[in-house]
């Protein structure tokens, strides 16, 4: 029997990456600018820098980008940065040498360096060493994509010092990178900006050892704009506390401290009209966002946990969740966002509206009533007559708002609060008598109920008084709509046609309108009701209101 052999080769294998990876991996995935920026600043971080500049030429479509971090050597940048895939946790570190939380995780971030120009150099250097860099032109990158050159066959161009503008002289060390050919021009103000880079960059606010320059323009919590004079109510959670909440104290109207037993920390706040919360200059308008480790990680975090609440177009706030950097990568591949699926962000978002939400939302309601603005209509905290009683009161109470200069405008706001009560009450006491004794008239037309002996001398007495009243004030146009007699009798007047019994003996919508008479006139003439009497006179017109429905809908 012949014996099969089997030969096993001595040859080695190994993998051999093409080039086209770095369009797999996320080179093409980074479309925003301010993502190129980011990669940039938390490389810096990462790098241990106190400071990073930005310097803008629009003129010439470029942008360097400048720090003065631990630099790299020779073998640090061909070993780390230009190996995809390195990650400076692979040894398990957490922190750096100046005890920063690393921001970087997955060591693909730096390809976000090619995703916004045609052309970009980095060169670094370390200590006392010489500069050591190239550059990558994209569109010989492209080609060799496009040819499937494998990586260590592509080799980055050479550079010139003379194209970073004297921004290495007096450079001890740390990395520059220049990005020329900017895709589609450098259209944003420098405003902009600095504005978007204090929105996302917290802790270049937070941490006094690290500054960000544009222009040589130091990037500050005033550069987000005028939203601090904008916000009436904040609310920490677990204590925070950073230069922007110190920038909105002399405006606030409620400052709460919320102590709860939740992994993470930040502040929600409210503005007093939601379209205080676009950001000037640009498409975007403050959410409530997600900052991991000072840098912001997902935008607009209720987006995943909707409420459909009314509250949710006033507010917005930055909640700092640091432990969720500690497990697997849970940022997708872009970095501009937090994977959906992630259980400790499945978890945070969870304790955030069970624990924080609520607090936050129903506060809200109660403060905006308190100070003479709408809340919210889904609370039901407040019946929906009083909701709108009081939102009528507001409305007519900003008649009479005075000047911010004005010395009595603080005694008229006081004296109009002290109203509110009372006013929502009356407001909604008077709508029920208007449509109630309407519908009652038209009840009498509709059934033919004649008048009586009584209801036309009442009628003829009212009649003749405001004829009277109209001749003192010079008034000769008509003031009903109709000169109807019915017009002319209220709530008993119209009972007393078709339901007067004995009030001492028999319940009657007569015998409730009679009680109901002088509490309603006082409403009806502006007066303030005692308390008891506003209970009587609900009491009263809810018997009125069963009367008048049974009487609608013919069961008497």
């Amino acid at each position: 029997m012949e014996i099969e052999r089997v030969f096993v080769s001595d040859n080695k294998f190994n993998f051999e990456i093409s080039l086209s990876v770095l369009n797999h991996l996320g080179r093409n995935l980074y479309r925003s600018f301010i993502t190129v920026l980011g990669e940039a600043i938390s490389n810096s971080w990462d790098a241990d820098a106190n400071n990073v500049w930005i310097e803008i030429d629009k003129n010439n479509n470029s942008f360097i980008i400048k720090d003065d971090g631990v630099g790299m050597s020779e073998e640090d940048f061909q070993n780390k940065f230009l190996t995809i895939g390195y990650s400076k946790r692979q040894k398990g570190e957490k922190t750096t040498a100046k005890k920063r939380p690393y921001i970087g995780r997955k060591g693909i971030g730096k390809l976000a360096l090619l995703s916004c120009a045609k052309k970009i150099t980095v060169i670094s250097k370390k200590g006392d060493m010489e500069y050591v860099g190239g550059c990558i032109d994209n569109s010989s990158l492209d080609e060799a994509i496009t040819d499937n050159l494998k990586t260590g066959e592509y080799e980055l161009e050479s550079w010139s010092i003379d194209d970073f503008n004297g921004l290495h002289e007096g450079h001890k060390s740390g990395t520059i990178i220049l990005f020329e050919e900017i895709d589609g021009g450098i259209k944003n103000t420098l405003a902009y900006i600095k504005r978007v880079i204090a929105l996302y960059f917290r802790f270049s606010l937070i941490d006094k050892s690290f500054n960000i320059y544009v222009d040589g323009e130091l990037v500050t919590h005033k550069d987000i704009g005028a939203i601090g004079s904008k916000t009436q109510f904040l609310w920490r959670i677990n204590e925070y506390n950073d230069p922007f909440i110190e920038d909105c104290l002399e405006f606030l109207k409620h400052d709460e401290n919320l102590s709860i037993d939740f992994d993470a920390k930040g502040f929600i706040a409210s503005v007093e009209k939601p379209s205080d919360l676009k950001i000037r200059e640009t498409d975007e308008k403050l959410t409530i966002d997600l900052f991991v480790n000072g840098r912001l990680r997902e935008k607009d975090i209720l987006k995943n946990i909707p409420t459909n609440r009314l509250v949710e177009s006033y507010i917005y706030g930055q909640i700092h969740f640091d432990n969720l950097d500690d497990g697997d990568d849970p940022f997708t591949s872009s970095r501009e966002g937090v994977k959906s699926d992630n259980k400790e962000y499945r978890n945070f978002l969870s304790n955030l509206q069970r624990k924080v939400l609520p607090k936050v939302f129903d506060k809200w309601d109660e403060l905006r009533r308190l100070h003479g603005n709408d809340g919210d209509p889904e609370n039901t905290k407040i019946t929906r007559k009083q909701r709108k009683s009081e939102e009528l009161f507001n409305a007519v109470s900003e008649d009479f708002n005075l000047e911010d200069d004005d010395p009595n405008k603080d005694t008229i706001n006081k004296w109009a609060r002290e109203l509110k009560e009372d006013a929502q009450f009356c407001f909604s006491s008077y709508a029920e008598c208007y449509i109630s004794e309407n519908l009652l008239r038209r009840y009498i037309k509709e059934k033919a109920i004649p008048l009586n002996k009584q209801s036309k001398l009442d009628i003829a007495k009212y009649k003749e008084r405001e004829k009277t009243a109209k001749g003192k004030g010079n008034i000769s146009i008509a003031i009903r709509k109709t000169e109807d007699d019915l017009s002319y009798l209220d709530m008993d007047g119209l009972a007393s046609l078709f339901d007067k019994k004995d009030v001492s003996k028999e319940n009657s919508l007569y015998r409730d309108s009679c009680e109901y008479k002088p509490m309603r006139n006082a409403v009806m003439h502006t007066a303030m009701l005692g308390t008891i009497a506003k209970t009587r006179l609900s009491l009263t017109y809810e018997n009125i209101k069963g009367r008048l429905r049974e009487l609608m809908s013919g069961k008497i």
